[in-house]
């Protein structure tokens, strides 16, 4: 009882959303009583978003629509608005409004950065809430089963030290995708630790019935990787240099390579069986992970594929760089 009290004292949550009704409902009633303060940051919703908010007495923030939308400009407003209307607090839990988070989580995050100061941020599993209802749902369970321990970084629901997040001026708003990666790797330059727990976090819901939901949202990570690549790929750590380097590869290099010797002769169209034994050992590879065949082999085939659609959001990225021109939302919802 006596660490929720503190828990409440030193801890503000940050929610972003967008026209995501029900769930919406379902996030902010899971942190209420949690958490000294909650703000929700809404990115031009036309549905009840804001009112049902204000319902519960959230302080509310509504983007300006005259700026292009990202999740990181949603969540620095949300920190500027907490340092405005609120004091004392410590830690930020950072949550999209289309997760649930478990009730035993802040407690327990909260625990650990208090024990371990070296670390700026800490986040569990996410899980997929209705996995069963498409693949595009279990791909992202599959997705958000990240390694327990030490990691490079945590993804939009995490737990973070407010003057970590104050030391590298929080995420960069103008990008569209990746903006958690990117600003651990700011924060680990500067000696700052991530950590993965093994405990339960949050529930998603990706809402993913369809193959061009999926196919958008690895375009976005496809240009993810290149924004990304772009700012820190000449650091020591090649950052995300390996990512855009697949990329490229799989889906122009390797492909190109094989048309073109195809011209000398029709036998060499025999080099596209690659791309299925890619698939193969990916699958024969992750069957001890994943426990069973079926979600090995369109995890694996997720991968191979995914490669066509990240090389067009990286293209998008590189015309868009070239012209100048500002990054708008790749959505897939």
């Amino acid at each position: 009882m006596n660490s929720q009290v503190n828990n409440i004292q030193n801890i503000v949550a940050v929610v972003i959303g967008r026209n995501e009704g029900q769930r919406l409902i379902t996030c902010l009633d899971s942190l209420l009583g949690c958490v000294l303060h909650i703000v929700y940051v809404d990115s031009g919703s036309s549905d009840q978003s804001v009112q049902e908010a204000k319902n519960r007495n959230i302080g509310c923030v509504s983007l300006d629509m005259s700026i292009p939308f990202t999740a990181a400009r949603a969540r620095n407003e949300g920190v500027k608005y907490l340092l405005q209307h609120a004091s004392g607090f410590k830690y930020i839990q950072f949550i999209d409004g289309d997760c649930e988070i478990d009730f035993l989580w802040i407690d327990k995050a909260h625990v650990f950065l208090n024990e371990n100061t070296e670390y700026a941020a800490v986040c569990g599993r996410r899980r997929e809430r209705y996995p069963q209802y498409s693949i595009y749902n279990q791909l992202c369970d599959i997705e958000w089963n990240t390694p327990i321990g030490d990691a490079l970084a945590c993804g939009g629901d995490a737990l973070i030290r407010a003057d970590a997040f104050q030391q590298v001026e929080g995420y960069r708003e103008d990008l569209i995708a990746g903006e958690e990666p990117e600003m651990c790797f700011r924060l680990r330059r500067l000696a700052w630790k991530v950590y993965r727990l093994d405990a339960e976090m949050t529930l998603h819901d990706a809402a993913m019935t369809q193959f061009s939901q999926w196919w958008r949202r690895a375009k976005r990570a496809g240009y993810a990787y290149a924004g990304s690549c772009y700012l820190h790929g000449r650091s020591a750590e090649k950052f995300k240099v390996k990512q855009v380097m697949s990329i490229i590869t799989w889906a122009f290099l390797m492909p190109v390579f094989i048309v073109l010797l195809s011209l000398q002769s029709f036998l060499f169209l025999f080099l596209f069986t690659i791309f299925p034994i890619q698939v193969f050992r990916l699958m024969i590879k992750e069957v001890p992970y994943l426990t069973s065949y079926k979600n090995s082999f369109f995890y694996a085939l997720s991968n191979v594929v995914s490669k066509f659609p990240q090389f067009i959001g990286l293209m998008k990225f590189v015309v868009n760089n070239y012209q100048g021109r500002q990054a708008t939302l790749i959505e897939y919802k």
